[in-house]
């Protein structure tokens, strides 16, 4: 008997070791919308998961693939503060099937999908584990019933040249920076009636877009430096510069290190009826002598130059690269892309980028002296005036060195603000109306 026990151990650990797929390394992307938990292979994985009530939890079976210390480390992986998992327990369940259980907080909707190699990655599946109710809707309400802003006042045209912005006043709508997009319970959400409004004067919400995060890391910089990073340190100074004015907020895309789809960007800030829409980037270019900031804006007719035409390429696959379900693709914004009503809102992204181009050419070197234009997927909002903004070259040592140091940070930052109230100084906002998602 003790014997025919110890075969079956042995035949168990070499069928075990004998699984044809490898886990090669697992990564938690924990947000305060969803956790991502991602398990990379070298080759796909076959999978079936449960959903299990009392307690609630997730069972994900993982077939023909072998235990290893990679699979193992999910379980350390876990942060306490994780707002929807408890704790995830990784073992063998039967001869080449291991068993990933993971322990809930609360109740959710997992959505799990296989992704083919990109970029870094080899074969990865990912699970993304959103709560069955939304967050963000019951945060939109709230800052619509919020009073949050102040009486009317008048956009100065210029700040002075080395001028920064005071520092971060805290405004009860500051908690939607933390919430990403939520698939498709966020695109499904109603767009409000009317912005917030005091006195007369209506809040101008400016939405910024912290470009890469989570999976897609971005550019690497000459020294090691992150894209991703870089962007959201970025994001976060135009941020804090913005709420710091009278009448104006700014709403982040994403506020840590989590991905986002870049259609979900658009929807994001069009759901919470964003005047404009920035995106912060970083360039990276084969060279390391290639230098300078640039502006651009969407194009419908083709790129402007084969650098805009190679960089819109580069910074469109970022989907691959962080990771993107074929069935969380908004089919309303897709449909009004194209629309001819876009050419008035391109127009408007050309001169909102002319004047931001013209402010940080006070303060960097500019790689191209006018805004160029492609086909940049995360700009194609129909009605939202919207820029991308390479602040530097990453690539660049001595720009690297610019973009990791705080007090160039708050000057870039005050010179997007800048352009931004120039805009507004000749271009007033005007009150939106309702655009129907459904």
């Amino acid at each position: 008997m003790l014997r025919a026990i110890l075969i079956s151990f042995i035949l168990f650990v070499n069928l075990a070791a004998q699984a044809a797929t490898t886990v090669t390394a697992t990564r938690v992307w924990p947000a305060a919308d969803y956790t991502r938990i991602t398990i990379e292979a070298s080759s796909e994985i076959p999978q079936k998961i449960m959903v299990l009530k009392n307690p609630d939890r997730l069972v994900l079976d993982l077939e023909d693939v072998a235990l290893n210390d990679n699979l193992k480390a999910l379980s350390a992986a876990i942060s306490p503060t994780d707002p929807y998992i408890q704790q995830v327990r990784v073992a063998n369940f039967k001869p080449g099937t291991v068993r990933v259980v993971i322990d809930l907080k609360a109740e959710v909707n997992p959505k799990i999908f296989m992704l083919q190699p990109a970029g870094q990655y080899q074969h990865r599946l990912v699970l993304d584990v959103y709560p069955i109710k939304d967050p963000l809707a019951n945060v939109i309400n709230s800052v619509q019933s919020a009073d949050i802003a102040e009486p009317a006042a008048q956009f100065p045209v210029e700040l002075k040249p080395n001028e920064v912005a005071k520092t971060q006043v805290e405004t009860p709508h500051q908690a939607i920076q933390t919430l990403p997009l939520t698939s498709e319970q966020d695109e499904k959400l109603p767009l409000t009636n009317k912005p917030a409004i005091k006195n007369g004067a209506r809040l101008i919400t400016i939405a910024i877009d912290a470009g890469h995060g989570g999976e897609d890391p971005g550019a690497r910089g000459a020294n090691g430096s992150r894209e991703k990073d870089i962007t959201l340190a970025i994001a976060k100074k135009l941020k804090q510069q913005i709420d710091a004015e009278p009448n104006m907020r700014g709403m982040l895309t994403r506020d840590a290190d989590f991905f986002i789809p870049l259609h979900g960007r658009v929807v994001k800030a069009r759901n919470m009826q964003a005047d404009l829409f920035v995106s912060i980037h970083a360039d990276a270019f084969i060279r390391p002598e290639a230098r300078g900031s640039s502006v651009f804006a969407l194009s419908e007719k083709g790129a402007t130059s084969a650098s805009a035409r190679y960089l819109a390429k580069k910074e469109n696959e970022s989907d691959l690269i962080g990771g993107v379900s074929l069935d969380t693709r908004d089919i309303n914004l897709a449909k009004t892309l194209l629309d001819l009503s876009q050419t008035q809102t391109i127009n408007d992204s050309l001169k909102l980028g002319k004047l931001v181009l013209g402010k940080i050419g006070e303060i960097n070197t500019l790689h191209k002296g006018s805004v160029e234009q492609a086909g940049f997927a995360v700009l194609k909002s129909p009605d939202i005036p919207s820029i991308l903004v390479e602040t530097a070259f990453i690539s660049n040592p001595e720009e690297e060195r610019k973009l990791n140091d705080d007090a160039y940070r708050d000057k870039l930052a005050a010179s997007i603000l800048t352009g931004i109230k120039k805009y507004f100084a000749s271009n007033p906002a005007l009150a939106k109306s309702k655009v129907a998602t459904e």
